[in-house]
């Protein structure tokens, strides 16, 4: 069994990412293995800024060991099928430019060597005789294989660094909404920067050509990704591709093989958390840049760093290269396994991989066998005493009426006994247990909420309203004298409000309305309502008391306030319709074709219809109606109703008030009755003429406060 340690500090029960360790493999104590092969000696020099490690074997080894390295910490990791270590130790110095140690150590058949390093770095390997040269490129850049000499190894080579260009250029939204660049590398072996700078992510690929195909910008805005631009452009003799990303976002890069993808996905803001985007995974940060490792030794790589047991297929083959920056150990394993187009299954503290394929077939496999289990299995019979739920409700939950959604199975059969609210259940066990578990989660005492509405009603009203009469008897007719005015001769004029008048001046006819018929000007104050208008009259007439000018003015003014208040409260279940209302209900006449006639009544009532709903959260959904109405005026058909109406849908927090919104209205009226040109008089005018001014506000108001009730209704 292989296991990884850590010497020093802590444990490494997963932490492949804390500097300062020392990765050893610790083994079990040995029975004689045959061996194959052997390590004898490993020894290093410099040569510039590499660092050239050559490991000395018993036998010219047949093929490459299979290697990865780890960014953080530094680690190149080289693992020699069938080989032991023969070099007496397990520990050996180095410290030659970026190479500090080497750590040799044999598990089973199999020998593992570490190269410690002071900064993560390219290596390259090479098989020289019976030895493996390991180059690591002190530069940074791509590592060139070479021989024990320190030449270039002819067979190891790669194409010229700055002959390699990109081979395309791809832009993707993904099933999230992330922005996804996938660049197609000329070989895995392409050194690549990534960083973010503010709100632009900057990538260098070092060594590596453009082709002038791929040199352009890309507006990638319509894609509702939070990438809105990327540009791709030659520098020196790198390519740079600058990302520019808007709103709250984060970045992932991964590789696989030659495939380069860089995810910006955009990020949920909690304003609950100081730091933002998760993305779903939780496990511990690391790096990992694995270059042609098999599968199974990243697998067991990622297990050593979550600390989960993972048992692999035998199905589960082939190599990758994968380098991840900064990515949660969860995250790394999903890349890996959609890489490899591989799946898990998880049970407790161990995974199980494999091809998709073949867990899909495995598991298809089980769920026919319980089909064929479940129809042997006998039947048995429960008896289900429901509390708060109808048991006729039950019908269609567990499939009675025929419905899709059947929990009972085909054998299955229930009867509901209504009288005692009881489910007779006869079905397998399996089934029974689903049965029992619905009825625990449905058969649950409904909360109740109190709805407490308050109807504000507020009206404040203005009137004035400003007259006069103005008339002139002559009364010399009755009391002595001549009536009327001398004009010419013989020729008299008499003066009166109307011809009535004119006939009481001149003796022509009496009446005791002489005072009515003798104004000119009938323009008095209008009553207000039921009150009439207060007046004072003045009379200007002779000595001898037989001529009369009579003036009378009249003036009312009306300011009247008042307020209304309604206060429905209402209890019921959650989601449960709940209606209350108050009021009269007014008779009218109704005739029908026959000529017969009968009384209906029609309703001006305060009303209150509404619907609560609970959230988990806790707050209440309310649909609510509201109805405010009142008897109007009084019409030939009968009397008019005031109507106000209110309906709406809101979401309230418990014990929150709410207003539904409100009715405002204000009516402003002038009138002004005159004579003509006479009222338009400056000053006297006032004496031709009557006025009126009316002002009136009203205002409603509608206020909702519901309150989740815990157990019963409170007493009031």
């Amino acid at each position: 069994m292989i296991a990884f340690k850590m010497n020093g500090a802590a444990a490494l029960t997963g932490s492949l990412a804390r500097a300062g360790a020392l990765l050893v493999l610790a083994f079990s104590a040995a029975t004689a293995w045959a061996q194959d092969n052997a390590i004898e000696s490993i020894t290093a020099n410099q040569q510039g800024s590499n660092v050239v490690v050559n490991i000395a074997m018993k036998n010219a080894p047949a093929k490459l060991p299979i290697g990865f390295s780890i960014t953080n910490p530094a680690r190149i990791a080289l693992d020699f099928g069938a080989t032991s270590n023969a070099t007496g130790k397990s520990t050996q110095d180095i410290n030659l430019g970026d190479v500090r140690a080497v750590n040799v150590v044999q598990a089973g058949e199999r020998t593992r060597l570490v190269l410690n390093l002071k900064r993560a770095l390219n290596y390259a390997t090479a098989i020289d005789g019976k030895s493996v040269i390991v180059t690591v490129e002190g530069s940074g850049g791509v590592a060139q294989a070479v021989n024990s000499a320190g030449l270039p190894v002819a067979a190891q080579a790669r194409p010229a660094a700055a002959r390699q260009v990109l081979r395309d250029l791809d832009f993707r939204r993904g099933a999230n909404g992330e922005g996804r660049i996938v660049v197609d590398l000329p070989n895995s072996q392409v050194a690549v920067d990534v960083r973010q700078v503010g709100n632009t992510v900057l990538v260098d690929f070092m060594n590596t050509g453009l082709p002038p195909s791929l040199r352009r910008r890309l507006d990638v805005t319509d894609f509702g990704t939070p990438v809105s631009q990327i540009t791709t452009v030659p520098q020196g003799d790198n390519v740079r591709m600058k990302i520019e990303a808007k709103g709250l976002w984060e970045q992932t890069v991964y590789q696989s093989d030659t495939q380069l993808v860089i995810d910006v996905k955009p990020i949920k803001e909690d304003p609950n958390r100081l730091t933002q985007g998760t993305q779903g995974y939780r496990g511990e940060k690391l790096s990992f840049n694995f270059q042609n490792v098999e599968v199974r030794a990243a697998l067991q790589a990622i297990a050593d760093i979550s600390g989960l047991n993972i048992i692999t297929s035998d199905s589960v083959t082939g190599n990758l290269t994968l380098r991840l920056k900064e990515v949660p150990w969860d995250q790394a394993l999903d890349v890996v396994l959609q890489a490899k187009g591989l799946d898990m299954r998880k049970n407790g503290t161990v995974l199980w991989i494999a091809p998709k394929e073949e867990l899909l077939t495995k598991e298809k496999l089980e769920l026919e066998q319980r089909a064929q289990i479940a129809d042997l299995e006998p039947l048995r019979s429960e008896v289900f005493q429901l509390n708060y739920q109808k048991a006729e409700a039950f019908r269609t939950v567990i499939g009675l009426d025929g419905g899709a959604n059947r929990v009972l199975s085909k054998r299955g059969s229930a009867i509901i006994d209504a009288r005692t609210n009881q489910l007779f259940i006869t079905d397998i066990a399996s089934k029974l247990d689903d049965i029992r578990k619905l009825i625990l989660k449905t058969d649950v005492a409904s909360k109740q909420v109190l709805i407490e509405a308050r109807l504000v009603e507020a009206n404040d009203s203005f009137s004035r309203t400003l007259g006069s009469k103005l008339g002139f008897s002559d009364l010399r007719t009755q009391r002595g004298g001549d009536s009327g005015y001398q004009v010419n001769g013989n020729n008299r004029v008499a003066i009166g409000g109307n011809l009535n008048g004119v006939g009481q001046t001149t003796g022509q006819v009496g009446g005791a309305d002489a005072f009515a018929n003798s104004q000119f000007l009938n323009l008095p104050a209008a009553a207000i309502g039921s009150v009439p208008p207060a007046t004072v009259a003045f009379s200007l007439f002779s000595a001898a008391a037989n001529r009369f000018l009579n003036l009378e003015l009249s003036a009312l003014e009306a300011d009247g306030k008042g307020k209304i208040l309604s206060n429905p409260r209402v209890l019921t279940e959650d989601k449960m319709v709940a209606v209350i209302e108050q009021g009269i209900e007014l008779p009218y006449q109704v005739a029908t074709a026959s000529g017969a006639t009968s009384i209906s009544f029609k309703k001006a009532n305060l009303r209150l219809e509404v619907t609560p709903q609970i959230t988990p959260d806790g707050n209440v959904v309310l649909e609510v109606e509201v109805n405010k109405d009142s008897k109007g005026d009084v019409t030939p058909a009968g009397f008019a109703i005031n109507s106000q109406h209110v309906k709406t849908k809101v979401r309230v927090e418990n014990g929150g008030t709410v207003v539904l919104g409100g009715i405002y209205q204000q009516a402003d009226r002038n009138n002004e009755s005159k004579v003509p040109l006479l009222g338009d008089l400056p000053v006297v005018g006032h004496l031709f003429k009557t006025t009126g001014r009316e002002s009136t506000k009203t205002e409603l108001l509608v206020f909702l406060t519901p309150k989740i009730v815990a157990d019963t209704a409170p007493t009031r």
